[in-house]
């Protein structure tokens, strides 16, 4: 299981879903935006994944083999939460401009998608 977390103050539930993803006898990967690090941190996602978290499109050391194309062709499930409204705006256009959206556009797993905004933003 892929899990990308993007910069809304809901990125701290992610936590949990790691939790109970492993609990379940999943393992899980995590790719963060930039924003979703302002929230919480990389460290705490390795810490219950057991697994590093990619952060950045621009890791020579995980690049050297086009990793964003090994971690979206190793994800049999992709999970965005959560969503926020950029992300979401930017997915829908087809954007590969971080980590996250180049790997959602890159995989070829089902994308499971938890939109995370104000009503009135959803609504528009």
């Amino acid at each position: 299981m892929l899990l990308c977390v993007g910069g809304g103050i809901a990125a701290y539930k992610s936590l949990e879903l790691v939790r109970r993803l492993r609990d379940a006898g999943a393992q899980v990967q995590v790719a963060m935006t930039s924003g979703a690090q302002q929230f919480v941190t990389p460290l705490s996602f390795q810490a219950l994944s057991g697994q590093p978290t990619r952060t950045t499109l621009w890791d020579s050391a995980a690049e050297q083999a086009m990793g964003h194309i090994e971690l979206a062709r190793w994800a049999d499930r992709v999970i965005v939460a959560p969503a926020t409204a950029d992300l979401l705006a930017r997915l829908a256009h087809g954007l590969a401009d971080d980590l996250v959206t180049t790997l959602c556009l890159a995989t070829t797993a089902p994308l499971t998608v938890a939109p995370a905004m104000n009503h009135r933003m959803w609504m528009t």
